[in-house]
């Protein structure tokens, strides 16, 4: 909540204390039309049924007991019942100098102090190249992650590595047939198998580097831990090239080197929380809401899938953090009761743990979805949308949408140099401020200065609409973090662009008078600042030039 948001919070408290003698919560929020103020309240509609009074009447009531504020230059009500609020541009020139004294530290908080979430994300086995879908995990895990230390969280991200199960023997497989293949000498992938380019790719590196050693010996155990470690690597430097990272790369092999799942396994037997039926071992998860009880160990001895994951999970928590958040795939949506319903038995932590579900990606080239990637006729992978449109435009194009939408990535608008693509037109904002802070200290030696602090020469709806989008960013990153809403920094980024547009459009800045000059100068510096740190949150640059 801004500053003056708070203020008028404030206000309509007291208001309604004095009115009705009541004390409930009050939304405020930034109007679209700003025929409707500056700040609006559907607080009078929200009485209506427990006063049993119309909106109307309930909030010229609220505002007939408002003594309006020097900053406040109008208060109306309008139908159906919202209470709105004008303020004096005035009111926000504090924000100026406040922003350029504290740089890229405007907009934090510490709503996340002594709070610690781990992430985990993209998570992709380590069995070929990251695909587009992962893509998108790995560009809103990044920039969820960004978003929530600058709200003040400590922040973990983390990449579960399969290494363990039954894909990583097949990977092994795939990878000997194609290196017996090399050789001429006939093999079959296996049913499941893996037959990427990357695949082939490796087994001959593997030939180059030890001839036809695996022809005389056995290769599996190399196999596997070369193709796990480079396949790997080869994910780390594609997500890298995307401006992602981790801080820990945890294997799912490392569970069982450790006895992490037997361990689990057993507390969950001792517990009572499991039976066996038909020879296998099932999980009471229906008792903690599941649709359903789980398998935990099948009839032939082998653990499920969720298994592992069950000792994942209370590994982490172990390590004591806050919350852990997971971002899966939307296949996984009938995983989170039965993992939830684990961990309950297991912690009694379930609330700690929490799961964003990652739709799918359709990639939209000449009006057609594309399926294949023409440099591999493969699926799409990372590496091709990259090297398509860059990674700004995949950065961006990914982050304006709800995870849990269905989204089209419409490449030809995504490289398209034009202000119709929305990154170029928030990354145009930026290079014309720095055009023009370099123009006026190249043609009239002057710059911006935070000292300053008379901006009546200003008074235009175009700045006064600028500085209030300004005003709104501490408030935009608070919903961003409070909600794991990475679009709503998105839709921010373009709002305050098209803003900076219009304000440059209309209104003269560089002007015969130095004092009035460097005031607009400084309103410029402001909005590059809050312009440049929204846009690194969501991994994209902010260039000096296009």
């Amino acid at each position: 909540m801004t500053n003056l948001e708070t203020k008028i919070t404030a206000l309509l408290q007291d208001a309604l204390k004095e009115a009705y003698d009541l004390d409930r919560p009050i939304h405020i929020e930034t109007p679209k039309d700003k025929e409707n103020g500056d700040f609006s309240t559907n607080l009078a509609m929200t009485l209506a049924r427990d006063l049993r009074k119309n909106p109307l009447e309930i909030g010229e009531t609220i505002v007939a007991h408002i003594e309006k504020p020097d900053f406040i230059t109008k208060i109306d009500v309008k139908r159906p019942g919202f209470i709105n609020f004008h303020i004096a541009q005035s009111a926000l020139h504090d924000l100026i100098p406040t922003i350029l004294t504290m740089q890229e530290a405007y907009g934090s908080s510490d709503m996340g102090k002594n709070r610690h979430y781990n992430i985990e994300f993209v998570s992709v086995n380590p069995t070929g190249d990251i695909h587009v879908g992962h893509a998108r995990g790995a560009a809103a895990g990044e920039a969820m992650s960004r978003i929530l230390k600058k709200a003040g969280f400590a922040v973990t991200k983390e990449y579960y590595v399969n290494d363990g199960g039954n894909q990583i023997h097949n990977l092994v497989l795939s990878i000997q047939a194609r290196y017996y293949q090399h050789f001429n000498k006939e093999a079959t992938l296996p049913e499941d198998g893996y037959h990427g380019k990357e695949i082939t790719n490796l087994a001959r590196t593997i030939a180059e580097e030890h001839g036809n050693r695996f022809l005389k010996e056995d290769g599996y155990a190399y196999f596997r831990k070369t193709g796990v470690e480079r396949l790997l690597d080869g994910i780390k430097q594609d997500l890298a090239n995307l401006g992602v990272t981790f801080d820990i790369y945890f294997s799912e092999a490392s569970l069982y080197e450790e006895n992490k799942v037997e361990e689990t396994v057993k507390t969950l037997i001792d517990q009572g929380f499991t039976y066996e039926k038909d020879g296998a071992l099932w999980l009471k998860t229906s008792d903690y809401g599941d649709e359903k009880d789980r398998v935990i160990v099948k009839s032939d001895g082998n653990y499920t899938y969720l298994t592992p994951d069950i000792a994942y999970h209370r590994v982490k928590l172990s390590r004591g953090y806050d919350k852990l958040i997971d971002i899966l795939g939307g296949d996984h949506h009938g995983y989170i009761d039965r993992l939830k319903a684990a961990i309950a038995m297991l912690t009694g932590e379930a609330d700690k743990v929490e799961i964003d579900i990652l739709q799918m990606v359709k990639v939209i080239q000449d009006g057609q979805e594309v399926k294949m990637s023409k440099r591999s006729g493969k699926a799409i992978t990372l590496r091709d949308l990259i090297d398509e449109a860059g990674k700004d435009a995949i950065r961006y194009f990914f982050a304006r949408h709800s995870l849990n939408t269905h989204m089209d990535l419409d490449l030809d608008l995504a490289i398209r140099k034009s202000t119709e693509n929305p990154v170029f037109y928030a990354q145009y904002a930026h290079a014309r401020i720095v055009t023009l802070l370099k123009k006026a200290q190249r043609e009239r030696d002057l710059k911006p200065d935070p000292a300053i602090k008379d901006y009546s020469a200003l008074e235009d709806e175009h700045v006064k609409t600028l500085l209030g989008t300004l005003n709104t960013y501490p408030a935009v990153i608070e919903e961003a973090a409070s909600k794991r809403l990475v679009h709503r920094v998105t839709h921010y980024i373009h709002t305050l662009a098209s803003h900076l547009h219009a304000y440059y459009s209309h209104v003269p800045i560089i002007v015969e008078d130095d004092q009035v000059t460097v005031q607009a100068l400084n309103v410029l510096k402001a909005t590059k600042i809050v312009l440049k740190d929204a846009l690194e949150l969501i991994g994209v640059d902010a260039p000096d030039s296009m």
